[in-house]
């Protein structure tokens, strides 16, 4: 399933992917999620409802 495509379509926040590493078997992004507060909470609970690991880190994340 195109998770992070749905997550921009389904609720009001734009998605923005600002690290991923991902190989045959398993992977991890870095996104980043804009919006209201409440459609960001929705959002995470969608994800996580369709089995998907959520860490929130707040603040900035630094690119090196």
């Amino acid at each position: 399933e195109p998770l992070i495509y749905m997550v921009g379509q389904n609720f009001q926040v734009v998605t923005n992917i600002r690290r991923a590493n991902i190989d045959e078997y398993a992977g991890w992004v870095i996104l980043e999620i804009d919006g209201q507060v409440t459609e960001i909470e929705r959002a995470i609970d969608w994800l996580q409802k369709k089995g998907v690991r959520v860490d929130p880190v707040e603040g900035t994340v630094v690119e090196g």
